[in-house]
């Protein structure tokens, strides 16, 4: 496993991260697995030299991140031997300021979160989503007070409009706040939307992408009809964003031709594809399967070749934006 800067800043990531949203309380969606199911994943990723892990508050409602904070206080022996991200926006409950951007909710978030994971500091604070009804002054400036608080080591930013990304940016040079130094969007090679603005702007501001969804949940994995068949598939709402059956199909062909030539599984191939990417750190992979997380590891080895790139991309089609709202 190599370790990458994440974006301009000194901070070293795993070119892998674990996402953790696959663990917690089964009872939010059902292929969430329990913490005791969860632990030999846990294990497996350290054995495999990944040391960044990214949850978020809203993951069963709290509970992913009381798991992943007592599964890395296991698992690892020192605080300093992981990298830990969560997020913050999403509402945590009905009352009016237990949501959003706003400093109020920013602040009870962030403690809250330091309390579920055990920790007493966050190394990525990340807002989930963009918030219209907050100014982005005072997003930006609430999160700079908890990086000087020592609450939070460096701040992140997950799915939104490429010019909302560059007015934050904008906002925390002229306040003379701390910035955002990297972007959680969703990309894949079902999903491509973002190179057009976000990616090669992020490549310019020296900002680091770590990618969600890097299978397409999956689906690049697989055929369509086993995607079909899985659990996951048939009860994941997200999934269904993929369907575009004759552009699907064909990338899905050509995923599996060149995993053929290399004797590897279509998930290696999948992921390979997004560590070539100039400005791709470390894809965040979901794990329920011990082979999800061996396949993730085998993959920062794999190279593909210019003419395998080009194959891979060329059947994809533009579509319609999702995931930023």
């Amino acid at each position: 496993m190599d370790y990458v800067r994440l974006g301009a800043s000194g901070m070293k990531v795993s070119q892998i991260c674990l996402g953790m949203m696959s663990y917690g309380d089964p009872g939010w969606i059902d292929w969430i697995l329990p913490e005791d199911a969860a632990e030999p994943f846990v294990r497996a990723a350290a054995e495999g030299g990944i040391t960044f892990f990214d949850t978020a508050d809203v993951y069963s409602a709290g509970v992913s991140e009381e798991v992943t904070g007592r599964l890395l206080r296991k698992v690892f022996p020192r605080r300093e031997d992981y990298v830990l991200a969560t997020k913050v926006q999403g509402a945590m409950s009905s009352r009016p300021n237990d949501g959003g951007l706003s400093r109020a909710h920013i602040m009870d978030a962030v403690d809250a979160s330091l309390r579920r994971l055990g920790t007493d500091h966050i190394d990525l604070s990340q807002i989930h989503r963009w918030d219209d009804e907050t100014p982005i002054e005072e997003t930006m400036e609430a999160l700079h007070d908890c990086v000087r608080a020592g609450k939070v080591r460096y701040l992140g930013a997950s799915s939104m409009a490429a010019w909302q990304f560059a007015k934050a940016q904008r906002a925390a040079a002229a306040g003379g706040w701390t910035p955002f130094i990297s972007m959680h969007p969703q990309y894949n090679l079902l999903y491509r939307e973002d190179e057009r603005e976000m990616l090669p702007q992020c490549l310019d501001m020296g900002v680091g992408v770590i990618p969600y969804s890097p299978l397409a949940r999956g689906r690049l994995s697989r055929s369509r009809e086993q995607s079909i068949e899985t659990n996951r598939g048939q009860h994941d709402p997200i999934a269904g964003r993929y369907d575009r059956d004759d552009v699907e199909h064909g990338i899905l062909d050509v995923v599996g031709e060149v995993a053929a030539a290399h004797s590897v599984t279509r998930a290696q191939v999948a992921l390979a594809w997004l560590l070539a990417k100039p400005t791709i750190a470390a894809p965040v992979i979901g794990a329920t399967k011990p082979h999800h997380i061996t396949e993730a590891v085998a993959s920062t080895t794999l190279v593909l070749t210019d003419d395998e790139m080009a194959a891979l991309e060329a059947p994809y089609r533009p579509r319609s934006v999702v995931g930023q709202y």
